[in-house]
């Protein structure tokens, strides 16, 4: 005899590290309806954007949207204000800010790659990889000269050149963080505990992810072939081959493989990007005030992070709007739990990544 029973799970929960609630209609174990509320983290980023900080400043406000992508926010408004200001980029900035924004992707995968065997049972692989990702956090430290909110990237390029001596340092640890990731690779692919049991649970069809418009891993991992870094030259990833990764099964254990991949994608970028790194300079002058409409999007390790902007030639902008990809794939989450034994659920959403840090602003 079938019981019908509802689950709340959150807005705090041990496997359940973002502040979002889930209301869990089951029969006996499956899930039959999922209700989802992300309203809980209320910060006025935005608009402390257009009241508090000149436009010269917002670009390190918004990077404290997110601790995991802050450089990918910083860019995204950047971009967005130069094409306000009419400001050519140097060269060796875009290439820069290239090397920048895929370790701020290397180290977020990662962390969702432990928080899922964490999830999975799998402590000990939560701890290893979270000491592997010190080497990309000691790579970005190197560069920038912080560990997590890195105040990098600034209107007309960027804050920082790179010395022969930290090129050489970053290299080394990116050649070992390919060994350490090969490794967990391994280990995805054939534990069973891990992620092998997880093959089937959690789909998302590519039918259900164009209709329901999931970005990012979540897409690409349903046969999605949807990445910015293909449909934009924000920055110089043509010129450096980037091919996006693409899988079909669109379970956890195909999320899991994507995020993987692109972690190997994102090191053969940077080090491209620091075997042809141009000469000249690293910034260019700012001149004027903002003035017009314009709007921007760049690949963050969750899929599209849109800016648009609306400026009249002051100092502070009229608006900032920000759009982040968990918003978007809150739809898609749920049909993804919907079917499911409720015993998988902290899996299913730890294989999403989601991040409401961005998305509650």
């Amino acid at each position: 005899m079938s019981k019908t029973i509802n689950i709340p799970l959150g807005s705090q929960h041990i496997a359940l590290l973002e502040p979002v609630r889930f209301s869990f209609e089951c029969e006996n174990e499956k899930i039959i309806g999922v209700e989802a509320d992300v309203g809980y983290v209320h910060r006025g980023v935005e608009l402390a954007c257009t009241t508090k900080f000149k436009f010269k400043q917002v670009g390190y406000v918004v990077a404290r949207v997110c601790g995991l992508c802050a450089i990918i926010h910083s860019t995204c408004y950047t971009l967005a204000c130069e094409e306000l200001l009419d400001i050519e980029v140097p060269k060796k900035a875009s290439y820069l800010r290239l090397i920048a924004n895929e370790l701020d992707r290397v180290h977020s995968h990662l962390l969702c790659l432990a928080h899922t065997a964490e999830n999975a049972g799998f402590e000990a692989l939560f701890m290893r990889t979270m000491k592997d990702r010190e080497l990309v956090m000691e790579a970005q430290e190197t560069m920038t000269g912080n560990r997590v909110q890195f105040d990098y990237v600034s209107i007309g390029g960027v804050n920082k050149d790179i010395s022969a001596e930290i090129e050489g340092s970053m290299r080394a640890k990116l050649a070992l963080l390919k060994q350490k990731v090969a490794e967990i690779e391994e280990l995805f692919l054939n534990n069973w505990s891990l992620s092998l049991k997880y093959k089937g649970v959690g789909i998302i069809t590519k039918e259900s992810a164009l209709g329901r418009s999931v970005l990012g891993p979540l897409a690409r991992a349903s046969g999605v072939d949807f990445d910015v870094r293909n449909e934009s030259d924000y920055l110089p990833y043509s010129e450096l081959g980037f091919k996006s990764i693409v899988m079909e099964g669109g379970d956890i254990h195909a999320r899991n493989m994507v995020r993987l991949k692109e972690i190997f994608e994102s090191i053969r970028l940077i080090e491209a990007a620091l075997n042809g790194m141009p000469e000249g300079d690293i910034a260019a002058k700012v001149r004027g005030t903002p003035e017009g409409e314009s709007y921007m999007r760049v690949e963050a390790p969750r899929g599209e992070c849109f800016y648009y902007l609306k400026a009249s030639k002051g100092q502070y902008l009229d608006r900032v709007r920000i759009k982040t990809p968990t918003f978007g794939s809150v739809p898609g989450m749920i049909e993804a739990l919907k079917g499911q034994n409720y015993a998988d659920v902290p899996a299913i959403i730890a294989s999403f990544d989601p991040c409401l840090s961005c998305t509650a602003r």
